[in-house]
């Protein structure tokens, strides 16, 4: 008898289930489990006082990333400088502590391989196709680009992972969200996951696992997938999902962590088969045409608040929901505009071009492009570009763009989460503005009193070259200076 048609998270749902429970939850298998110095310290403390060992360090890896400065870690003399908030020093301390004490590998804050862990995974090859990944954190979901189902977890869940490798779940619904067509002239990966969770809201996703469909999804390369999937989570997403192609294999081959010889051609032979089943069915089903997608921006303090760039920001009224015309009106209070603003009239003071969306070699080639040749604005104080890791960081340096950046008026830094949250020096003044690559706008994530516009890598570029917010399409040609 035929087997009923399945979407690629009923395969990797199915194919993890250790055993079914009464209840209706399973017992999942966790093939994967990154952790970081934000979510840990507890989880190891309670196997220390419970008298446990990780059940499989082999399968768990340990990156800092939050906390740390993003300036200079080392001074001239080779020695560690040293970190001088005393929470961020204790929680990176046990981290470096943590990890080798329990046999699990750890990528030191000097090493060359160190970054944000949602971006080493993947360029380690450690995120696999088919594999379950978790973490303490909740974009985790970035690792979805490469096909695997990855979520965040809280720290409790941390501790049953190292303990145990498995997570009691119960299963989500499932929903597709296909975008057909093409995207037009810059228009970016950014642009459009920023698009999507303007369509559905951040409540549009709940209950749910995304898988993201169609065309544009087919030609997008795995960078730009991993920053759609790294915000399903803004959506309400349990994950995001993208099937596995002949892109992925390519971007895995040969990684550290990745399968190798006839493991790999084994590994490939099983990813290429989970592909979501003709006639299988999602729960929900949302299509968008690519050619309503422009670049667009976040007006508000929630990532459905967005416009297109040459749009205005929307009056409460224009809200039929009184809850959200209430949320609307706290929101321009907030970030201090008055409806109908032209968006490109806005003024902002600050560019951070990094985080886990947006850190990554493309991320930076696209904002180095729109920069070569040009300076930042008198009036953008602050500006940063903060790469993924510092494998980005010194491929990035082999291609000149450092260059580009700092003869633009940019800080050029260490890897780190930086000023995507205010868990590190890297904060926004309190009433200032930034255009960021991030992924959220709450009230004061990226520092108390902070008001943040959510953008691609590009469209921040164009704000430090105008000190507003700008349609990059519309920057006339530049000489470019290569040096």
């Amino acid at each position: 008898m035929a087997s009923k048609p399945r979407t690629l998270y009923e395969k990797i749902w199915d194919s993890h289930v250790v055993e079914r429970l009464d209840d209706g939850t399973c017992l999942i298998y966790i093939d994967r489990h990154l952790v970081h110095e934000v979510t840990s310290p507890q989880a190891f403390e309670a196997l220390r006082l419970a008298g446990r060992r990780v059940r499989r360090p082999d399968l768990t890896l340990a990156v800092p990333d939050h906390n740390l400065p993003t300036t200079a870690r080392v001074a001239a003399d080779g020695s560690r400088l040293p970190i001088e908030d005393a929470q961020s020093a204790a929680q990176l301390a046990a981290l470096e502590r943590n990890a080798p004490s329990f046999g699990i590998d750890y990528i030191d804050a000097v090493a060359p391989e160190q970054g944000i862990v949602h971006v080493v995974g993947p360029e380690q090859g450690f995120s696999l196709p088919g594999a379950t990944i978790v973490c303490g954190d909740s974009h985790t979901a970035a690792h979805g680009g490469v096909g695997a189902l990855a979520f965040g977890i809280g720290t409790s869940e941390v501790e049953h992972v190292l303990a145990t490798q498995t997570l009691q779940l119960r299963q989500s619904k499932s929903m597709e969200v296909r975008v057909e067509g093409t995207l037009g002239p810059g228009v970016t990966p950014k642009d459009l996951i920023l698009h999507i969770i303007g369509v559905i809201g951040t409540a549009g996703g709940t209950g749910h696992v995304i898988e993201y469909r169609g065309r544009v999804f087919e030609e997008m390369s795995v960078e730009g997938r991993l920053t759609v999937c790294n915000m399903s989570i803004e959506g309400g997403a349990r994950a995001g999902l993208i099937a596995p192609d002949d892109k992925v294999f390519a971007y895995l081959e040969g990684k550290p962590y990745a399968p190798k010889g006839q493991d790999w051609n084994r590994a490939v032979k099983w990813w290429r088969s989970l592909a979501t089943d003709e006639g299988a069915t999602f729960d929900k089903s949302i299509v968008i045409d690519a050619a309503d997608v422009e670049p667009t921006v976040s007006w508000g303090t929630s990532p459905e608040d967005v416009v297109p760039v040459g749009g205005r920001v929307p009056s409460p009224d224009s809200f039929a929901d009184p809850s959200k015309q209430e949320a609307a009106r706290k929101s321009l209070d907030y970030m201090g505009l008055a409806p109908e603003t032209l968006i490109e009239d806005i003024a902002v003071e600050n560019i951070f071009i990094g985080s886990c969306t947006n850190s990554r070699i493309e991320d930076l080639r696209a904002a180095a492009e729109v920069l070569n040749g040009r300076t930042k604005a008198p009036s953008v104080r602050w500006a940063i570009v903060v790469p993924g890791s510092g494998l980005v960081k010194r491929q990035a340096e082999a291609e000149g763009l450092d260059r580009i950046f700092t003869n633009a008026g940019f800080e050029w830094r260490e890897p780190g989460c930086s000023a995507c949250l205010a868990m590190n020096p890297d904060k926004v003044p309190p009433g200032e503005r930034c255009a960021s690559t991030s992924n959220r706008n709450f009230v004061g994530r990226q520092g108390p009193g902070a008001r943040t516009h959510l953008v691609s890598p590009a469209m921040a570029a164009a704000a430090a070259v105008t000190g507003r917010l700008t349609d990059v399409r519309k920057l006339p040609p530049c000489q470019a200076d290569d040096g």
